[in-house]
């Protein structure tokens, strides 16, 4: 590597320290917590009981890092999850009703109640603080009255999958031993199409603007993702293979994504939450896209109550406490700002994953939970100051 071209890359990850600092740091607590438990972090099984331990905050990210990126907050959202996995409990568990009839009904349920909350927010202006506390206190009574203070479960195998099945092996008998062959072919394939759409995108760039992002950067950068991903899914493959739940993650990921990068509804998102006005004056309908927003975070808690739900077994009258807190947690930590237009779906995840290493490391150390509430608290408010001090240098 040239001088020249280090000094490029020195000055790009300066200037998008927000985009890279917080995926240092993941790597970082991982590295300390795998070397504290003597290698039990990423184990096979601890792996797969991570994915599944933070599937519903993962999925609940992705959505609240487009209501806030909006100008938003929503504190409703793990109402909603216990709402929603009580609603499925009394449909399959008490009306006899199957998963298939069950799950849509549900996540448009969620749809509604956030497109209801958003109704008052974008067409009336009242607060999001306000309407969403409110959903919060309203949801919460709905559970209790839907399971009539009590757990009901247990929920049919089939819906049981959503959460605790796995990608079953298409080519069972080519490897002898435990090793999910299906699921490190798709692990390869990722691998190898991430650089491949990232270079299309490079390409499509090029034509109308200089690439900001150096050339070698990019070949880093992609080259690390693609090891990552790459052992990650061996040592899941050893196991019993891919979750289903990690190819809805997955899937979503990739989605949103797409949708904040290259969509006009995603740029108009954050021209909104960057200035309302000015977005409104160049033509944008600030009020339907803020309804939206809160729309696709309903469906999108609602899919988490569901996963939440087929994860336990069961709707407890308890599910969801203060779920809200730790997805705006990992938003923010992830590198979102409070006064809105700016985040992105990678960091919110990163965020998520953060809150999740820190929960499990600590868990295998015996950390107490009151120390775990200590040092997760300290490390949003380090993650926010941190953010303050870069847009203060910039």
């Amino acid at each position: 590597m040239t001088e020249t071209s280090a000094n490029s890359i020195g000055h790009y990850l300066k200037t998008h320290m927000r985009e890279y600092g917080m995926l240092l740091a993941l790597v970082v607590i991982m590295g300390f917590f795998q070397v504290v438990t003597d290698g039990v972090l990423m184990r096979p099984v601890n792996l797969t009981n991570l994915f599944l331990q933070n599937s519903y905050i993962i999925i609940m990210a992705v959505g609240m890092l487009l209501v806030i990126v909006a100008g938003h907050i929503d504190l409703s959202v793990g109402s909603v999850v216990g709402f929603i996995g009580a609603l499925a409990a009394v449909m399959m568990v008490n009306w006899d009703l199957p998963p298939i009839i069950v799950v849509p009904v549900c996540l448009a349920a969620g749809a509604v109640i956030g497109a209801a909350q958003g109704y008052w927010i974008a067409y009336w202006r009242i607060p999001s603080f306000i309407v969403t506390l409110a959903g919060m206190l309203v949801f919460k009574g709905l559970t209790l009255a839907l399971l009539s203070g009590q757990s009901v479960g247990p929920f049919p195998a089939s819906f049981q999958l959503l959460s605790s099945g796995f990608v079953p092996d298409f080519f069972g008998g080519l490897i002898e031993g435990r090793f999910n062959l299906f699921s490190m072919v798709l692990g390869i394939v990722v691998a190898v199409t991430l650089p491949v759409l990232g270079l299309r995108s490079r390409a499509k760039q090029a034509k109308f603007a200089e690439i900001d992002e150096p050339l070698a950067f990019f070949m880093a950068k992609h080259a690390i993702a693609g090891i990552a991903i790459l052992y990650i899914t061996y040592l899941l493959s050893t196991y019993r293979g891919l979750p289903n739940v990690l190819i809805v993650m997955a899937l979503l990921i990739a989605i949103f994504t797409f949708i904040t990068n290259s969509t006009t509804i995603g740029r108009r998102i954050y021209a909104i939450g960057g200035n309302e006005k000015a977005a409104k004056l160049s033509g944008i309908n600030t009020k339907r896209l803020a309804f939206l927003t809160f729309a696709n975070m309903g469906m999108l808690a609602a899919l988490a109550g569901l996963v939440f739900a087929a994860r336990l077994n069961t709707a407890t009258p308890k599910a969801g406490v203060a779920f809200e807190l730790d997805v705006i947690a990992a938003v923010f930590i992830g590198g979102a700002s409070m006064s809105g237009g700016v985040g992105k779906v990678i960091g919110a995840v990163v965020g998520a994953l953060i809150m999740g290493v820190m929960n499990n490391g600590m868990s295998i150390i015996g950390v107490g939970i009151d120390w775990q509430q200590v040092i997760k608290g300290l490390v949003l408010l380090a993650a926010v100051i941190f953010d303050v001090y870069n847009k203060n240098k910039a």
